[in-house]
């Protein structure tokens, strides 16, 4: 069957949308959809141990938000402005693709303050709220990092409607964060904590990282009925030899799981994907979008959170789950009062 965009579509009026994770992180309940026996399960994410066994490999995105919302002032006129941090294009020449507001008032060669320590210039356009920036800064780039996360806001989802605080540089990161260059968060990975992690791994299931660095097209919508249409942004990823070879052995026992923490994971270990079916290390840019149907190479298990209606996310959940089962537990979720999106609850899908 080809699937459509209005397939994706359900009512978000009456579901519970928090503003920040619970906590602990692993006291967020956990839907547990099993594909061979058509069968929903209500836990606690903090039980999500009882699914997994030794030699299972669980993969999850080790990429670090950070603050890439800048609010400063335009020279000469002090006007207030908004720069939004896409991607770094060039730090040898700190060199930035950003967003700014408002756009009509920011041109080619405006000088932009961001309090007395920063100063950028504006270097070209890209598209109508596009920009290519570069910073005047005489340091390192490590330290021009440390002024961003100083000055810089984190880029909260556009569904979240709080300003953000002090507090979301932590609490909008997963524990696994470590490389540097998201603009939003891995949530799936946000639900673990350090025992439960250590939990896992002294029953023998290991934890292995990639990198994909998520940009803001994530949250961009799919504005085409036809999916087929439709053209995801390019992020930047990375898979170790070491993961690779973990997954592979893992692959090969047939009875060990390929558990991926979240639609990002799932997205770089079947873009890895060899000829043989095997992953393969490397790094790269993918725009891999996934949509039912698919033939899912490598992934056996997802833990995903609930998503918006007509996302991507959304889509990659239903080719892996059946997205007859999905919305079926998709429409439990919400009269169960299953919390929803970023903060929300998670689900387990194997």
């Amino acid at each position: 069957m080809k699937m459509k965009l209005t397939d994706f579509k359900f009512e978000i009026d009456d579901i519970d949308v928090p503003e920040k994770p619970v906590d602990p992180r692993d006291a967020s309940r956990l839907m547990v959809l099993n594909r061979d026996e058509k069968s929903i399960k209500h836990e606690k994410f903090s039980d999500i141990h009882k699914y997994f066994q030794k030699g299972d490999v669980v993969i999850y995105n080790n990429t670090k938000v950070f603050p890439a919302r800048l609010k400063g002032k335009k020279e000469k006129t002090d006007a207030d402005i908004e720069v939004f941090l896409l991607r770094e294009l060039q730090p040898e020449n700190m060199l930035w693709d950003v967003l700014v507001e408002p756009a009509r008032k920011i041109r080619i060669g405006n000088k932009l303050y961001f309090g007395d320590e920063l100063m950028a210039e504006v270097v070209d356009n890209t598209t109508s709220r596009g920009r290519t920036i570069r910073f005047l800064f005489d340091g390192p780039n490590q330290e021009l990092y440390k002024i961003l996360d100083e000055i810089g806001e984190m880029p909260m989802p556009p569904y979240i409607e709080r300003e953000p605080d002090e507090e979301d540089k932590e609490r909008y990161q997963t524990i696994f964060a470590k490389e540097r260059g998201a603009v939003a968060a891995p949530t799936a990975g946000m639900h673990f904590t350090p025992e439960l992690v250590k939990k896992l791994e002294k029953k023998g299931v290991e934890f292995l990282p990639v990198t994909l660095h998520i940009g803001w097209g994530t949250f961009r919508p799919v504005e085409v009925e036809d999916l087929t249409k439709h053209r995801m942004d390019s992020e930047n990823y990375y898979i170790s030899k070491e993961t690779s070879d973990k997954i592979n052995n893992a692959l090969k026992s047939k009875k060990n799981k390929v558990i991926a923490c979240g639609s990002t994971a799932v997205r770089v270990i079947e873009t890895s994907v060899m000829a043989s079916g095997m992953s393969k290390p490397g790094t790269g840019w993918t725009d891999k979008f996934i949509y039912p149907p698919y033939d899912f190479k490598i992934t056996e298990a997802v833990i995903t959170n609930f998503h918006q209606p007509e996302s991507t996310l959304l889509m990659l959940a239903a080719a892996f789950a059946d997205y007859d089962f999905l919305m079926e537990a998709y429409e439990k979720a919400k009269k169960e009062k299953y919390r929803f999106f970023s903060f929300g609850d998670a689900m387990l899908i194997l």
